[in-house]
């Protein structure tokens, strides 16, 4: 599964398999591992509780080839990480539009059509 780096402008603060989603919704979500540079925006995320504060962060999510996600419904990341540890972070990007999301989740689409198959 490829690993995809999240921005805050263009400092890198982690990175995520995206390794989950909902298909028809456009919205990939996964751990988030954070980076060095989470420190510098960490308060922030926790304070916004994934409201509007967190867009001062300019978040963004490229793939490794430098490839920009586009998400008309943004990035968020819930940091829970005070009660639960490590597994308490988690990334996700709210309306990935097609044919992106076709090509970077596939995995995603074909978990969709096993769960709904489409009748014949």
């Amino acid at each position: 599964m490829p690993r995809f780096e999240i921005y805050s402008d263009s400092s890198l603060v982690g990175w995520s398999e995206l390794e989950l989603g909902d298909a028809p919704m456009g919205v990939a979500f996964g751990r988030f591992l954070p980076a060095p540079g989470y420190a510098a925006i960490q308060p922030v995320v926790v304070a916004a509780a994934g409201g509007p504060l967190l867009e001062d962060l300019r978040l963004s999510i490229r793939e490794a080839s430098g490839y920009v996600l586009q998400a008309s419904g943004g990035v968020q990341i819930a940091d829970c990480s005070a009660e639960l540890g490590p597994e308490g972070l988690e990334i996700s990007i709210l309306g990935i539009s097609y044919p992106s999301y076709e090509l970077l989740f596939p995995e995603h689409i074909a978990a969709y059509e096993r769960r709904f198959p489409s009748p014949d």
